[in-house]
C-alpha cells in the first residue's frame, strides 16, 4: 500500500491565494503538529505531495514564499535549543493559530508598525497593543487637542470642536483668521482644514469623553490613530509657518 503525502496547503489554494493568506493556512498546519519545525522537511514533504501536479515547482515555490512570510512577520522563530535549521511558532504565531479572528488584530498592528508622531508613541501605542482601543483612540485625539492648544496659544476654556474652529478660523474679508490657519491657502481650503480638525474632535474625541464607546474593531482603531498622526503633522506644519512668519 502506497503512502500518500498530504500537502501542508492544498494545491488549489496555493494557486489562487495571495502569499499572506497562504501563509496563514501554513501556520494552521504547522500549529497542528508536534515537535520542532524544519523548512527543509516541510518543503520536501510538499514536493512529494505535488509530484503529480503539472506545476509542482511553482507550488513548492509558493509554499516557500509562505514560510518566509511567516518568518518575516515573526510568527515563526528560531528554536534556541536546537540548530539553526529548527523553528517554532512564536507567541504571536501561537495566538494567531488559536484565534481565527486574530488576523484582524495582526493587520491592525501592521497598520501602526511604522513610527508615529512622538505624542502618540507612549500612551497611545501602549494601550493599543494591550487591546484597549477606546483609551488609545481617546488619547490620540486628546494629543491632537493639546497640540493645537499649545501651538495656537488659546485658553484652556476652549476645548474640542470650539478650539479647532477658533485655531483654524479662516482668513476672510480682510480679517485675520485663527493662529493656525494658512493665510496663503484658498478660502475653501482653510474652511476644509477647520472642518477636518473639528470633525475629528466631534466624531472621535468628544463621544469617548461623554460615554463609553465600543471600539471593537482594531483596524478602525488603528486608522483613527493614523488620522490623529496626520492631524498632528498638520499642526507641526502650521507651527513652521508661524516660525517663518516671525523671521
Amino acid at each position: 500500500m502506497s503512502f500518500q503525502h498530504i500537502p501542508p496547503v492544498p494545491a488549489e489554494q496555493l494557486r489562487l491565494l495571495p502569499t499572506r493568506d497562504t501563509a496563514l493556512l501554513l501556520l494552521q498546519h504547522l500549529a497542528s503538529g508536534t515537535g520542532y519545525l524544519q523548512y527543509a522537511s516541510t518543503v520536501s514533504s510538499a514536493r512529494q505531495a505535488f509530484q503529480e501536479e503539472p506545476d509542482a515547482n511553482v507550488l513548492v515555490n509558493r509554499l516557500s514564499d509562505a514560510w518566509c512570510w511567516l518568518e518575516a512577520q515573526a510568527l515563526l522563530t528560531r528554536e534556541p535549543s536546537q540548530s539553526d535549521a529548527f523553528r517554532r511558532l512564536s507567541r504571536d504565531g501561537m495566538d494567531l493559530a488559536k484565534d481565527p479572528q486574530g488576523i484582524t488584530k495582526f493587520e491592525a498592528r501592521e497598520r501602526l508598525s511604522g513610527p508615529l508622531h512622538p505624542d502618540l508613541e507612549d500612551t497611545v501605542r501602549t494601550n493599543f497593543d494591550l487591546g484597549d482601543y477606546e483609551t488609545a483612540c481617546f488619547a490620540a485625539m486628546k494629543a491632537v487637542e493639546v497640540s493645537v492648544r499649545d501651538a495656537s496659544g488659546l485658553e484652556n476654556s476652549l476645548v474640542g470642536v470650539k478650539l479647532m474652529r477658533e485655531a483654524f478660523r479662516p482668513h476672510e474679508n480682510g480679517k485675520a483668521g485663527g493662529a493656525l490657519a494658512d493665510a496663503e491657502a484658498e478660502g475653501g481650503e482653510q474652511t476644509a482644514t477647520a472642518n477636518l480638525f473639528a470633525g475629528a474632535m466631534g466624531a472621535y474625541k468628544n463621544p469617548a469623553s461623554h460615554r463609553t464607546v465600543d471600539f471593537d474593531d482594531p483596524i478602525e482603531a488603528a486608522e483613527i490613530i493614523q488620522f490623529a498622526d496626520l492631524l498632528l503633522r498638520q499642526v507641526e506644519r502650521a507651527k513652521r509657518r508661524q516660525a517663518a512668519a516671525t523671521l
